[in-house]
């Protein structure tokens, strides 16, 4: 009774606080931080100590996959580069950066305990610095970049920081940690790309959406259960995993199912999410009391704590300005090489037809690649990153709960280890308050702009007439369905105009953008007027419902027909 009664609490304070911080404009996880300190140190208040297993095998393989499935695998592709560089290799430098300065500092701290402690506060958290950057409407390049980093550095700073605890009083070899990172990064690949092709083909042949998000409950944990297992990162298994189910769901999936399962998991999402950060404030009681009351007690721990903090800025800013740079300079590569570019694309596409099969798979296939190669580089041209997005970069390094968590995993022998879990919690809790907190002032200060919306709309509108020219040519064909008879031209010419009205929303809503006058357009009108149809057929099945009119299986299907349709409609008046 007593957990189910805290559970409770739990849920309504991550609710009020989320909402609440809307009104303040401040991300909710910093809000939680906050309010779990406070309610920390309330006198009589319980001491909340949770076992790290939970947080490191339970909460981070559904929170990391959910955060997976919703990245583009384009997006993930652009920026693979900077993304693995910043989620491996800067989580190694940071590792040893930050072990050999508390190795200097803490005597008696053997080398494999200190570069655990940096392997402890390498990993940057995938939700605080999303959210505030998608808030504050950052270009999409720097979101990608960091929500790749905080979706493969978890997996990067726990392999790293199982390394240094094996290695820890043995003697570090560093080719030993090398390579044990390299076979559990493989590993974990693997095993995540083989989770996610056998799970979207179990889902795919599901057609009942409570079944098939029921089965995507389990696919984290299908992924991340073997790989450990194997001494591998179940965590980056379960993001693999993710990615692959969220590129190919899009085409084996049915579009209820999708649905269904966007607003399942992102219910999931958000209690797990902020959950942890007011976890992360609930146990600073825990952590404190453990400390002993000596030299190297609560006020040193804090102060090192805080000197890691500044390693860490500096360690990060010396890894992001070359990344910058090496940016700034594909981008100018890739505007010399506009005239190459082109050239070679027209002669691909002035390429006749081949006649065989096989020639025109071929030719398809060289197709596309040059539409993506094009595609890429007006990519790199449009979303261009200079200092300020090196500088947003760098501050937003904020460190959460995956921090505390592998800090209280340390083993019961480690030297000092009350005092390195404080360490752990005073970064996590500084950069989350202090650099979260003042990220969305420095953004404004700078005056970096994020992705223009009316060219977003403009390219929607492109997109849709794409798609309804090949709408169109399937109606063209006047193929009729489940019989041998030709299909009705009445039909034929409603389903045209629907599709066509829905082209010429997308434009209507692009130049809309450019003018600024949101009442101004017929589709508009229509929006708006059909909402108020909807409005008063929903208050006729409510009052058919209080009468008993009718069986109550029909008020049910009458209801989900309205709430259908009202989405679609809805989706266009919000997105207008």
């Amino acid at each position: 009774m007593e957990y189910a009664a805290v559970g409770v609490f739990a849920i309504v304070v991550i609710v009020a606080v989320s909402a609440f911080s809307k009104q303040l404009g401040i991300a909710a996880p910093l809000l939680l931080v906050v309010a779990g300190l406070g309610f920390s140190f309330i006198p009589g208040a319980p001491t909340v100590d949770i076992p790290p297993w939970i947080i490191l095998d339970a909460v981070l393989p559904p929170l990391l996959y959910a955060s997976a499935v919703q990245v583009p695998l384009v997006d993930f592709r652009r920026n693979v580069g900077r993304i693995s560089a910043l989620s491996v290799l800067l989580v190694i430098v940071t590792s040893f950066g930050v072990g050999f300065v508390m190795y200097a500092l803490i005597g008696g701290l053997d080398l494999g305990a200190a570069i655990a402690l940096g392997a402890v506060v390498s990993p940057t958290d995938v939700v605080a610095a999303t959210t505030i950057a998608r808030r504050l409407g950052l270009p999409a390049r720097l979101i990608t970049t960091l929500e790749g980093e905080g979706l493969v550095n978890d997996a990067s700073a726990l392999v790293m920081l199982k390394s240094a605890i094996a290695a820890s009083g043995a003697g570090l070899s560093l080719l030993s940690v090398a390579g044990e990172f390299a076979l559990s990064v493989s590993v974990a690949i693997v095993i995540g790309l083989a989770a996610g092709v056998l799970t979207v083909w179990v889902r795919s042949t599901l057609r009942d959406p409570i079944l098939d998000t029921a089965i995507s409950f389990t696919v984290p944990f299908i992924a991340f259960i073997p790989a450990d297992m194997l001494n591998a990162s179940g965590l980056l298994a379960a993001v693999v995993a993710g990615i692959y189910s969220g590129h190919r769901g899009a085409s084996l999936f049915t579009a209820q199912t999708r649905l269904s399962e966007r607003l399942n998991w992102r219910t999931v999402q958000f209690l797990l999410e902020n959950g942890v950060f007011l976890l992360m404030g609930l146990e600073l009681k825990a952590v404190i009391t453990k400390v002993p009351d000596d030299e190297f007690g609560i006020g040193l721990s804090v102060l090192f704590g805080l000197l890691v903090c500044v390693v860490l800025l500096v360690v990060r800013a010396l890894f992001v300005v070359p990344i910058v740079l090496q940016l700034q300079r594909a981008q100018r590569r890739a505007s010399r090489n506009d005239g190459l570019m082109n050239a070679w694309l027209g002669r691909i596409r002035r390429r006749p037809d081949p006649t065989d099969d096989r020639g025109r798979r071929r030719a398809r296939r060289s197709r596309r690649f040059a539409a993506r190669r094009e595609a890429d580089n007006e990519s790199l041209q449009a979303d261009s990153v200079d200092w300020r997005g090196g500088v947003v970069l760098t501050w937003a390094g904020m460190r959460g709960v995956v921090t505390l968590a592998a800090a209280q995993s340390l083993p019961a022998d480690t030297p000092y280890r009350p005092q390195l879990v404080l360490i752990g919690f005073t970064v996590a809790v500084f950069t989350l308050l202090v650099q979260g907190g003042s990220l969305p002032m420095l953004i404004k200060r700078i005056g970096i702009r994020g992705s223009d919306v009316a060219a977003d709309r403009r390219s929607l509108a492109a997109l849709v007439d794409e798609m309804s020219a090949a709408g169109l040519a399937a109606l063209d064909e006047e193929i009729p369905e489940n019989n041998d008879e030709k299909a009705d031209p009445e039909v034929i010419e409603r389903v045209r105009q629907d599709t066509l009205l829905r082209s010429a929303a997308a434009w209507e809503r692009a130049e809309r953008a450019e003018s600024d006058d949101p009442e101004a357009g017929p589709h508009h009108q229509y929006r708006a007027l059909r909402m108020r149809v909807l409005a008063a057929e929903r208050e006729a099945v409510i009052e058919a419902r209080s009468r008993g009119s009718y069986p109550s299986r029909v008020l049910t299907r009458a209801q989900n027909l309205l709430d259908a349709e009202e989405a679609r409609v809805s989706q266009g008046v919000d997105g207008a």
